[in-house]
């Protein structure tokens, strides 16, 4: 029996020993070898770029560009305003066709230039048919930007709609200022207005003039609109300032056909000068009955009516030795005014009128903020017209913060029948011809 056991447990060492030697030997993980979790240092994974690889841009196509930029004005070419309307619209249209020439306005978010398009309606110098003008040049053209017309009590009136439609609104020939202190945001104007004027000739009779000779007892003549009054109260308040006395303050209402009460008046109280600012009608009817009634201020300032030149054309020389303030005069010597009156001299056999050259500017300077702007977005626009540093062909023009322009304020007299610029002496065309001979000795 014991025998047996000691077999058996001999037998089972022996299967013990057999199974040790024939199990494989264990191999160690090679230094170089990743673990089967890691990524080995030369290998990327199939879904990373290998960082020695740019990875490929992706461009964003441009959006389709416009075939114009669309623009829109309405002016007073008919009625009342017509000969200055036709100056405004003529500085536009050289403006954007020289523009045109050049391929256009280069607008970034196209990456190309752009042609302008102007629209122009006739407003007949209605304000009511100006209003519903520019009302269809936003909702027809969808224009991105308006252009003003002419006098002041039209862009009264359509100023409004421009910042109602929330359209950037560049205007000339206008110089109320009352316009300007309403909080609009989208009006701007590169045009001298009532506080400079008001102060302006007086400036200038101070410069031009050695003490005691000067025309030192005024007499205004006040049209009764908006413009009139406010002008005619900034001259009454500013002529004492300067050491001229105010004799005489007549108020009228526009188209009043006999103006002599007030002129007899202002010859019985000896009045050297006249300041006044009629319409072209009312200004030409001025003249005529001063010659009639033989008063002949030694100065006579008279803003807007001489603008045109039926001024000179209907009064001939019952018309020279009137001065203005028209906003720019064609013998200034700024880039561009040369070419421009050659053109105005090809087509009209004159130099460029005196409301040419501000209306030409008026679209420089949009083209010069579209162009920064870099888009047609309207708000952008005018953000950028509010910032404009740049000269023009009307000179340096910068914008205050109520949208009037930081402008020249030139002073023109008519002499032998034209328009002559006598002030200031760098830009002077004639010597400022004072005192004023009487009609009868002309």
């Amino acid at each position: 029996m014991r025998a047996r056991l000691a077999i058996g447990i001999v037998i089972v060492l022996l299967m013990s020993a057999l199974v040790t030697n024939c199990a494989p030997t264990p191999v160690a993980p090679e230094a170089t070898q990743a673990p089967p979790t890691q990524v080995p240092p030369t290998q990327v994974p199939p879904t990373q770029v290998p960082p020695t690889e740019a990875p490929a841009p992706t461009e964003v196509p441009l959006p389709p560009a416009p075939e114009a930029i669309e623009i829109g004005a309405s002016i007073p070419l008919t009625g009342k305003y017509g000969s200055l309307g036709s100056q405004v619209k003529a500085g536009y249209e050289y403006a954007v066709a020289d523009i045109n020439a050049a391929g256009g306005v280069y607008v970034a978010e196209f990456d190309t230039k752009i042609p302008l398009k102007l629209t122009i309606y006739d407003d007949e110098s209605d304000p009511t048919k100006a209003v519903s003008k520019l009302e269809t040049l936003y909702s027809e053209q969808k224009v991105v930007a308006y252009l003003g017309g002419a006098a002041s009590d039209m862009h009264a009136a359509t100023a409004a709609i421009a910042e109602k439609n929330k359209v950037p609104y560049l205007g000339v020939s206008f110089a109320l200022w009352q316009i300007h202190q309403q909080g609009y945001k989208y009006l701007f104007s590169p045009f001298v207005k009532s506080p400079d004027q008001a102060t302006g000739v007086f400036e200038f009779l101070n410069a031009a003039l050695p003490e005691g000779e000067r025309p030192t007892k005024v007499a205004i003549f006040q049209e009764t609109t908006d413009w009139g009054i406010e002008l005619g109260g900034l001259w009454r308040e500013n002529a004492p300032k300067y050491g001229y006395e105010v004799v005489d303050y007549e108020e009228y209402a526009p188209r009043t056909e006999d103006l002599s009460g007030m002129i007899l008046k202002a010859k019985a109280a000896g009045a050297e000068a006249l300041l006044a600012m009629p319409g072209p009608p009312d200004g030409i009817a001025l003249v005529k009955q001063m010659s009639e009634l033989g008063w002949t201020p030694k100065f006579t300032m008279l803003v807007r009516a001489p603008d045109g030149n039926t001024w000179g054309e209907t009064l001939s020389k019952a018309g020279d030795y009137v001065t203005f303030f028209p906003g720019w005069h064609y013998g200034e010597n700024f880039p561009g005014v040369d070419e421009l009156n050659a053109k105005h001299q090809a087509d009209l056999g004159r130099p460029a009128d005196v409301l040419v050259g501000p209306a030409y500017a008026c679209v420089q300077i949009l083209a010069n903020a579209i162009e920064r702007a870099g888009t047609l977005d309207r708000d952008a626009i005018r953000d950028a017209i509010a910032a404009t540093d740049m000269t023009t062909v009307i000179g340096p023009v910068t914008f205050r913060e109520d949208g009037t322009g930081v402008v020249l304020n030139p002073v023109v007299q008519w002499l032998n029948g034209k328009q002559e610029s006598v002030w200031p002496p760098e830009h002077a065309t004639a010597d400022f011809v004072y005192p004023a001979p009487p009609f009868e000795e002309r």
